[in-house]
């Protein structure tokens, strides 16, 4: 059985790319700095969110399950995703990100709507600790959308401010 942190930095990491994917495919235009900061962020907790889902194995005490099927293919999705928009193939970088996302949107209703998980588990019995998380998880998607847009990068920023 996966190890109680894990499970709630697992669902952090979704929450988080949750945020930034729905705000990064609605906002307009994309492919500027900020789209590029968020995305990669999104795609960081992206891929936190599937490494961590190898240590979850409560479908199967100690053994994989078809949800790990799963987030290998969502990782090979997200990877080939990166590759074409590192090698300017926005079609194809579109293509695969909705699908990634798409993907996590999934994932999320199957955690949510089987009551025996941890999400409807949280709600009934640590709805206080379910609703910290959820705004922390939003303040960080929000500091990374504020971080973004602004006028300087974040690194130019914190050497500003080193000065």
């Amino acid at each position: 059985m996966a190890n109680n942190a894990v499970i709630v930095l697992h669902a952090g990491g979704a929450t988080v790319a949750m945020a930034l994917g729905a705000y990064n495919l609605a906002r307009r235009p994309k492919g500027n700095r900020p789209h590029r900061w968020i995305g990669r962020v999104w795609v960081g907790a992206m891929y936190w969110t599937i490494l961590s889902s190898f240590a979850i194995q409560e479908l199967r005490p100690g053994r994989f399950s078809w949800i790990h099927g799963l987030s290998a293919f969502t990782f090979v999705t997200l990877s080939i995703g990166l590759w074409a928009a590192v090698t300017h193939r926005v079609e194809a970088h579109r293509q695969f990100m909705i699908g990634s996302y798409l993907g996590l949107l999934g994932a999320f209703v199957g955690a949510v709507v089987v009551p025996s998980r941890d999400i409807p588990q949280w709600t009934v019995h640590e709805p206080a600790g379910l609703a910290l998380g959820l705004v922390v998880c939003l303040l960080i998607a929000g500091a990374v959308v504020r971080a973004a847009s602004s006028s300087r990068t974040p690194a130019v920023q914190a050497a500003t401010r080193r000065r």
